[in-house]
């Protein structure tokens, strides 16, 4: 039972006491508001976070209309396969005109690039069934199928006969061809495929190993992992090639995300960070090789950053990572915001709680992006008119809404949160509209990372900070390749065949897009 104060006879009371009591109220009442108030702000910011832990423990959400759209798949799935499924239990085939109506679009012919396997099947019959004649060739009727053949391993036998002079007995033998890793076992194609099985198919070297010897191959994990580093030791002078191509651009995206790491001796597991850095100008017409380069290091520093862009010069487009300060202090790199970033805020927010604020700073930013759609492959000229008489009213327009909404919530509110991120960075936020060079956002940098998350499901940790600096390496060249159409595995295998004979002077001649011509047959197939 609750006990409250018994209120005084107001009769009893002077006009002094009267207005005492009433003050007092007063400042209760306005205690109990704010206690309210608080307590309202705190569920709305558990919510946040309950939504923020369940999109970290299940993988990233989809927005809502991607949602939609993967269950409207799922359910096209099914339906397709029940028909599949009862056509194959009809107890007659249907007519091809039948099966022709049934489906929306004509078969396309299977890929050219596949190797072909032709069966001829002749008739049992010798002679015409009819009468006896002899039966000659009149046309033909060609169908194709579709099989899988699986993945197998082959040995390559080197024979490097000895030849003697019949005169002075010299002995004449050609030189042994050079191998990817002096006197190891593995040749350039099963290298390659057991680094992007690892680093790209997220396949741990134990699981590799299992795999293998299903097919009666015995590799041992250590063997593999000798395989992995000196790889790695081989095409240190190729990542090198590439941060030098990567950091010569005017413009960069950058990001970074946690990667546990096995800390020495102690069976426990620190946070190091994998850091990239991408250079793609294609969104505005450049013909410049787009490229990707990653750094791993133990921590997350602002040092790392500076010592990473020690040699760039130009415009760095990232989030809002306090580390970038000091790049950004003698003004050799500008720095230009990400939309991105500052819609995320809201979209948590209104997926939370489903805030009105919320969904009006989702709608604003949308327009943006409606125009970013309209203008990509633009010359930069182009983009920067476009964005000054289109895009800059609506951001104007988009920062007076946030300064006049601002004074109408609490101070502590997720939402004023989320509003300041945006205004304290507005002059960088801003920056696209004066430069058609830069992206309304960073997504370019975070697409490079995408890799990086998947494995880290799979791999738990990496074994110390030499497996992030190995994992790093990789990720650049896998990264490149891929941004430059070609099968990551396809070029990794072209570059260890060659790459152990190539002058050290001459090693740009590796990059991928250097490449891409020879490997163009493989391009349909890049991953």
């Amino acid at each position: 039972m609750t006990h409250r104060a018994a209120l005084p006879d107001l009769d009893t009371l002077n006009p002094e006491a009267l207005k005492a009591l009433i003050v007092a109220q007063h400042e209760q009442l306005v205690s109990k508001e704010e206690q309210l108030a608080s307590r309202d702000e705190e569920i709305d910011r558990l919510k946040l976070l309950i939504a923020k832990l369940r999109r970290m423990k299940f993988g990233c959400k989809s927005e809502k209309l991607d949602r939609q759209i993967e269950q409207l798949e799922l359910r096209l799935d099914e339906l397709e396969t029940n028909r599949a499924q009862q056509l194959a239990a009809s107890p007659t085939p249907l007519a091809a005109s039948d099966v022709n109506r049934s489906a929306k679009h004509a078969r396309k012919p299977l890929p050219a690039h596949l190797p072909r396997e032709t069966h001829k099947v002749l008739p049992k019959q010798e002679a015409c069934p009819d009468c006896g004649g002899k039966l000659k060739p009149f046309g033909e009727d060609v169908s194709e199928m579709l099989e899988w053949v699986p993945e197998h391993f082959k040995v390559i036998r080197q024979i490097r006969p000895k030849l003697s002079c019949a005169g002075c007995d010299k002995i004449v033998q050609a030189e042994a061809a050079s191998r990817p890793i002096a006197c190891g076992m593995a040749g350039p194609g099963l290298l390659a495929h057991v680094l992007i099985s690892k680093y790209c198919d997220h396949l741990p070297l134990y699981r590799q190993s299992e795999i293998y010897a299903r097919d009666g191959v015995e590799l041992d994990r250590s063997t593999m992992a000798e395989w992995v580093g000196g790889c790695s030791r081989l095409l240190e002078p190729l990542v090198e090639a590439l941060r030098r191509h990567v950091m010569s651009a005017e413009k960069l995206h950058a990001d970074d995300t946690p990667v546990p790491v096995l800390a020495p001796g102690k069976g426990k597991t620190k946070t190091g960070r994998l850091w990239t850095y991408v250079r793609d100008d294609r969104p505005w017409g450049d013909q410049s090789p787009p490229a990707v380069w990653f750094a791993y290091t133990p921590d997350r520093k602002g040092e790392h950053v500076k010592a990473h862009l020690r040699e760039f010069t130009g415009t760095l487009q990232a989030d809002g990572y306090a580390g970038y300060d000091a790049v950004y202090e003698d003004g050799r790199v500008k720095e230009a915001a990400c939309m991105a970033h500052v819609r995320r805020k809201f979209y948590d927010l209104y997926e939370a709680h489903k805030s009105a604020v919320a969904k009006e700073a989702l709608e604003r930013i949308a327009a943006l992006y409606v125009i970013e759609d309209e203008i990509r492959g633009r010359s930069a000229e182009e983009r920067r008119e476009v964005r000054n008489a289109r895009s800059r009213p609506l951001l104007e327009s988009l920062k007076q809404w946030f300064e006049q909404t601002l004074g109408k919530l609490s101070t502590k509110s997720d939402t004023t949160k989320a509003i300041r991120y945006a205004l304290g960075r507005w002059e960088a936020v801003m920056r696209f509209c004066d430069d058609g060079h830069l992206e309304i956002d960073n997504n370019t940098a975070e697409r490079s990372l995408r890799a990086v998350v998947l494995g880290r499901k799979n791999y738990l940790f990496h074994g110390s900070d030499a497996g992030g600096e190995r994992a790093a390496a990789i990720y650049g060249l896998v990264g490149t390749a891929k941004l430059n159409g070609l099968n990551p595995e396809a070029y990794l295998r072209e570059v260890l065949s060659q790459i152990a004979d190539h002058p050290i002077n001459r090693i740009e001649e590796l990059l991928p897009w250097n490449l891409a011509a020879k490997l163009a047959g493989n391009s349909s197939r890049a991953a």
